[in-house]
Protein backbone atom coordinates (compact mmCIF):
# COMPACT_ATOMS: atom_id res chain seq x y z
CA UNK A 1 0.00 0.00 0.00
CA UNK A 2 1.58 3.61 -0.94
CA UNK A 3 1.55 6.49 0.94
CA UNK A 4 -1.59 8.10 -1.18
CA UNK A 5 -3.48 4.71 -0.43
CA UNK A 6 -3.04 5.02 2.85
CA UNK A 7 -4.15 8.88 2.75
CA UNK A 8 -7.20 8.08 0.55
CA UNK A 9 -8.18 5.22 3.05
CA UNK A 10 -7.78 7.71 5.93
CA UNK A 11 -9.91 9.54 4.18
CA UNK A 12 -12.81 6.99 3.25
CA UNK A 13 -12.81 6.00 7.11
CA UNK A 14 -12.37 8.85 8.55
CA UNK A 15 -10.05 7.68 10.80
CA UNK A 16 -7.06 6.79 11.36
CA UNK A 17 -7.24 4.12 13.96
CA UNK A 18 -5.30 0.98 14.01
CA UNK A 19 -6.00 -1.74 16.96
CA UNK A 20 -3.21 -3.95 17.93
CA UNK A 21 -4.44 -7.53 17.89
CA UNK A 22 -2.78 -8.44 21.06
CA UNK A 23 -4.41 -11.36 21.58
CA UNK A 24 -3.91 -12.98 24.89
CA UNK A 25 -5.20 -16.09 25.64
CA UNK A 26 -5.31 -15.69 28.92
CA UNK A 27 -7.47 -12.86 28.51
CA UNK A 28 -9.69 -13.72 26.05
CA UNK A 29 -13.54 -14.51 26.90
CA UNK A 30 -13.50 -17.77 28.80
CA UNK A 31 -16.38 -19.49 26.61
CA UNK A 32 -14.58 -18.93 23.02
CA UNK A 33 -11.55 -21.84 25.09
CA UNK A 34 -13.89 -24.06 24.28
CA UNK A 35 -13.45 -23.46 20.57
CA UNK A 36 -10.82 -25.40 18.11
CA UNK A 37 -9.00 -22.04 17.92
CA UNK A 38 -9.93 -19.47 20.47
CA UNK A 39 -7.04 -16.47 19.50
CA UNK A 40 -8.61 -16.62 15.92
CA UNK A 41 -11.70 -16.60 16.69
CA UNK A 42 -11.84 -13.48 18.90
CA UNK A 43 -9.79 -12.05 16.54
CA UNK A 44 -12.31 -12.91 13.70
CA UNK A 45 -15.10 -11.07 16.04
CA UNK A 46 -13.12 -8.51 17.15
CA UNK A 47 -12.31 -7.55 13.21
CA UNK A 48 -15.69 -7.82 12.10
CA UNK A 49 -16.69 -5.86 14.61
CA UNK A 50 -13.95 -2.92 13.96
CA UNK A 51 -13.74 -3.07 10.60
CA UNK A 52 -15.61 0.08 9.75
CA UNK A 53 -13.61 2.47 11.92
CA UNK A 54 -10.49 1.15 11.50
CA UNK A 55 -7.56 1.83 8.73
CA UNK A 56 -5.26 -1.03 10.07
CA UNK A 57 -4.72 -4.32 12.61
CA UNK A 58 -1.33 -4.55 14.10
CA UNK A 59 -1.12 -8.36 15.51
CA UNK A 60 1.65 -7.80 18.19
CA UNK A 61 3.73 -11.45 17.50
CA UNK A 62 4.85 -12.04 21.14
CA UNK A 63 1.11 -13.16 21.73
CA UNK A 64 1.03 -15.80 18.63
CA UNK A 65 5.04 -17.13 18.69
CA UNK A 66 4.37 -18.06 22.68
CA UNK A 67 2.09 -20.51 22.11
CA UNK A 68 4.37 -22.85 19.12
CA UNK A 69 2.83 -23.96 16.31
CA UNK A 70 -0.80 -23.36 17.77
CA UNK A 71 -0.41 -20.18 18.01
CA UNK A 72 1.33 -19.55 14.82
CA UNK A 73 -1.76 -21.54 12.98
CA UNK A 74 -3.92 -18.52 14.99
CA UNK A 75 -1.42 -15.65 13.31
CA UNK A 76 -1.53 -17.58 9.64
CA UNK A 77 -5.98 -17.57 9.99
CA UNK A 78 -5.71 -14.24 10.85
CA UNK A 79 -3.75 -12.82 8.47
CA UNK A 80 -5.63 -15.24 5.66
CA UNK A 81 -8.59 -13.44 6.97
CA UNK A 82 -7.52 -9.44 6.95
CA UNK A 83 -6.09 -10.34 3.06
CA UNK A 84 -10.16 -10.60 2.61
CA UNK A 85 -10.47 -7.24 3.22
CA UNK A 86 -7.56 -6.63 0.83
CA UNK A 87 -7.38 -2.55 -0.08
CA UNK A 88 -9.61 -2.11 3.27
CA UNK A 89 -7.00 -2.15 5.47
CA UNK A 90 -3.51 -2.30 6.51
CA UNK A 91 -1.05 -4.55 8.33
CA UNK A 92 1.57 -3.93 10.32
CA UNK A 93 3.57 -7.19 11.72
CA UNK A 94 4.81 -5.80 15.55
CA UNK A 95 7.62 -7.81 15.30
CA UNK A 96 10.48 -5.58 16.78
CA UNK A 97 13.08 -7.50 14.62
CA UNK A 98 16.64 -6.31 14.80
CA UNK A 99 19.57 -7.97 13.41
CA UNK A 100 21.84 -8.05 10.85
CA UNK A 101 22.94 -9.38 7.32
CA UNK A 102 21.32 -12.75 5.72
CA UNK A 103 19.08 -12.79 9.36
CA UNK A 104 17.47 -9.52 8.58
CA UNK A 105 16.96 -10.70 4.72
CA UNK A 106 14.72 -13.87 5.88
CA UNK A 107 13.03 -11.65 9.00
CA UNK A 108 12.46 -9.47 6.32
CA UNK A 109 11.16 -12.14 3.38
CA UNK A 110 9.19 -14.15 6.07
CA UNK A 111 7.05 -10.78 6.79
CA UNK A 112 6.61 -9.27 4.03
CA UNK A 113 6.36 -11.80 1.91
CA UNK A 114 5.65 -15.41 3.04
CA UNK A 115 3.00 -13.83 5.54
CA UNK A 116 2.19 -10.68 3.42
CA UNK A 117 1.88 -8.16 5.85
CA UNK A 118 2.22 -4.31 4.42
CA UNK A 119 4.74 -3.23 7.37
CA UNK A 120 6.75 -4.32 10.23
CA UNK A 121 7.98 -2.84 13.25
CA UNK A 122 11.97 -2.91 13.22
CA UNK A 123 14.80 -1.74 16.02
CA UNK A 124 17.13 0.31 14.67
CA UNK A 125 19.83 -0.44 17.68
CA UNK A 126 22.08 -2.16 14.82
CA UNK A 127 21.86 0.41 12.23
CA UNK A 128 21.61 0.63 9.10
CA UNK A 129 23.15 -2.97 7.71
CA UNK A 130 19.58 -4.06 10.28
CA UNK A 131 17.23 -1.95 8.23
CA UNK A 132 18.18 -1.39 4.93
CA UNK A 133 16.91 -5.41 4.35
CA UNK A 134 13.46 -4.81 5.20
CA UNK A 135 13.36 -1.78 2.39
CA UNK A 136 13.56 -3.54 -0.63
CA UNK A 137 9.80 -4.72 -1.08
CA UNK A 138 8.12 -2.86 -3.40
CA UNK A 139 4.82 -1.07 -1.18
CA UNK A 140 5.95 -2.54 1.90
CA UNK A 141 7.10 -0.35 4.76
CA UNK A 142 9.61 -0.06 7.83
CA UNK A 143 7.94 0.95 10.70
CA UNK A 144 11.15 1.70 12.84
CA UNK A 145 11.17 2.45 16.69
CA UNK A 146 12.40 5.73 17.55
CA UNK A 147 10.25 6.99 20.91
CA UNK A 148 8.36 4.40 22.55
CA UNK A 149 5.98 5.06 25.47
CA UNK A 150 7.53 2.32 27.80
CA UNK A 151 9.16 3.68 31.50
CA UNK A 152 12.33 2.44 30.17
CA UNK A 153 12.63 4.54 27.10
CA UNK A 154 14.28 7.12 29.44
CA UNK A 155 16.72 4.59 30.04
CA UNK A 156 18.78 5.43 26.74
CA UNK A 157 16.18 7.28 24.06
CA UNK A 158 16.90 10.35 25.76
CA UNK A 159 20.47 10.15 26.62
CA UNK A 160 21.82 13.88 24.79
CA UNK A 161 24.85 13.15 22.78
CA UNK A 162 26.73 15.56 24.54
CA UNK A 163 28.90 16.23 21.14
CA UNK A 164 25.85 17.20 19.05
CA UNK A 165 23.32 18.26 21.41
CA UNK A 166 20.80 15.85 20.31
CA UNK A 167 19.19 13.20 22.21
CA UNK A 168 19.42 9.91 20.89
CA UNK A 169 16.22 9.26 19.62
CA UNK A 170 16.67 12.71 17.06
CA UNK A 171 19.66 11.44 16.27
CA UNK A 172 18.15 7.73 15.18
CA UNK A 173 15.39 10.15 13.54
CA UNK A 174 18.17 12.13 11.63
CA UNK A 175 20.40 9.19 10.44
CA UNK A 176 17.71 6.47 9.36
CA UNK A 177 15.67 9.05 7.18
CA UNK A 178 18.31 8.56 4.74
CA UNK A 179 18.30 5.14 4.69
CA UNK A 180 14.73 5.04 3.08
CA UNK A 181 11.61 8.17 2.50
CA UNK A 182 8.50 8.86 3.48
CA UNK A 183 7.42 6.32 1.00
CA UNK A 184 8.60 3.30 2.45
CA UNK A 185 9.19 3.72 6.38
CA UNK A 186 7.30 5.19 9.40
CA UNK A 187 8.21 5.62 12.86
CA UNK A 188 7.02 4.41 16.24
CA UNK A 189 6.21 7.26 18.67
CA UNK A 190 4.51 6.33 21.70
CA UNK A 191 1.27 8.65 22.80
CA UNK A 192 2.30 9.03 26.45
CA UNK A 193 5.66 11.78 24.55
CA UNK A 194 2.73 13.66 22.74
CA UNK A 195 4.67 16.68 23.62
CA UNK A 196 7.79 15.82 21.93
CA UNK A 197 6.24 14.97 18.74
CA UNK A 198 6.50 19.04 17.51
CA UNK A 199 10.67 18.34 17.75
CA UNK A 200 10.21 15.39 15.99
CA UNK A 201 7.92 16.46 13.17
CA UNK A 202 10.71 19.41 12.61
CA UNK A 203 12.72 16.50 12.10
CA UNK A 204 10.97 14.11 9.58
CA UNK A 205 7.56 16.50 8.69
CA UNK A 206 6.25 14.05 6.20
CA UNK A 207 6.26 10.64 7.41
CA UNK A 208 4.03 8.22 8.90
CA UNK A 209 3.92 7.60 12.61
CA UNK A 210 2.66 4.67 14.40
CA UNK A 211 1.28 5.85 17.92
CA UNK A 212 0.52 3.62 20.72
CA UNK A 213 -0.40 4.59 24.17
CA UNK A 214 -3.60 6.01 23.68
CA UNK A 215 -6.16 4.48 25.57
CA UNK A 216 -4.84 2.07 28.08
CA UNK A 217 -1.41 3.75 28.80
CA UNK A 218 -3.02 6.97 29.22
CA UNK A 219 -2.00 9.06 25.78
CA UNK A 220 -4.13 11.67 24.86
CA UNK A 221 -5.04 11.75 21.07
CA UNK A 222 -6.02 15.32 21.46
CA UNK A 223 -1.95 16.26 22.08
CA UNK A 224 -1.06 13.81 19.61
CA UNK A 225 -2.74 15.63 16.83
CA UNK A 226 -1.75 18.50 17.82
CA UNK A 227 1.54 18.01 17.89
CA UNK A 228 1.63 15.13 15.10
CA UNK A 229 -0.71 16.14 12.58
CA UNK A 230 0.68 16.72 8.72
CA UNK A 231 -0.98 17.55 5.39
CA UNK A 232 -1.46 13.89 4.51
CA UNK A 233 -2.73 12.91 8.42
CA UNK A 234 0.37 11.26 8.83
CA UNK A 235 -0.77 9.76 11.63
CA UNK A 236 -1.75 5.78 12.54
CA UNK A 237 -3.19 5.82 16.18
CA UNK A 238 -3.17 2.29 17.83
CA UNK A 239 -5.49 1.23 20.70
CA UNK A 240 -4.82 -2.87 21.84
CA UNK A 241 -6.63 -3.46 25.36
CA UNK A 242 -8.82 -0.49 25.53
CA UNK A 243 -10.21 -1.52 22.83
CA UNK A 244 -10.33 -5.88 22.46
CA UNK A 245 -10.53 -6.52 26.19
CA UNK A 246 -12.65 -4.03 27.03
CA UNK A 247 -15.12 -6.32 28.18
CA UNK A 248 -14.23 -10.23 28.50
CA UNK A 249 -17.92 -11.16 28.56
CA UNK A 250 -20.14 -12.65 25.91
CA UNK A 251 -20.27 -9.05 24.65
CA UNK A 252 -16.28 -8.55 23.95
CA UNK A 253 -16.85 -7.36 19.84
CA UNK A 254 -19.87 -5.38 20.76
CA UNK A 255 -17.86 -3.60 22.99
CA UNK A 256 -15.14 -3.26 21.14
CA UNK A 257 -17.04 -2.22 18.49
CA UNK A 258 -18.20 0.35 20.34
CA UNK A 259 -14.66 1.73 21.63
CA UNK A 260 -13.37 1.98 18.36
CA UNK A 261 -16.54 3.90 16.67
CA UNK A 262 -15.94 6.33 20.14
CA UNK A 263 -12.11 6.48 18.66
CA UNK A 264 -13.38 7.04 15.13
CA UNK A 265 -15.40 10.15 15.79
CA UNK A 266 -12.67 11.72 17.48
CA UNK A 267 -10.88 11.42 14.69
CA UNK A 268 -13.07 12.31 12.28
CA UNK A 269 -13.34 15.33 14.22
CA UNK A 270 -10.20 16.22 14.13
CA UNK A 271 -9.77 15.49 10.43
CA UNK A 272 -12.40 17.75 10.11
CA UNK A 273 -10.92 20.61 11.86
CA UNK A 274 -7.59 20.54 10.19
CA UNK A 275 -9.41 20.27 6.97
CA UNK A 276 -7.94 16.92 5.79
CA UNK A 277 -11.93 15.54 4.85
Amino acid sequence: MTRSEIFELIKLKRSFLCVGLDSDIEKIPTHLLELDDPVFAFNKQIIDATIDYTIAYKPNLAFYESRGSEGIQSLEKTIDYLDSFQDEIFTIADAKRGDIGNTSSQYAKAFLETYGFDAITVAPYMGEDSVVPFLGFKNKWVVLLALTSNKGAFDFQTLVNEESGKKFYEEVLETSKKWGSADNMMYVVGATKAEMLAEIRKIIPEHFLLVPGVGAQGGSLEEVAKYGLNKQCGLIVNSSRGIIFKSSEKDFAKVAQQEAKLLQKEMELILKSNNLI
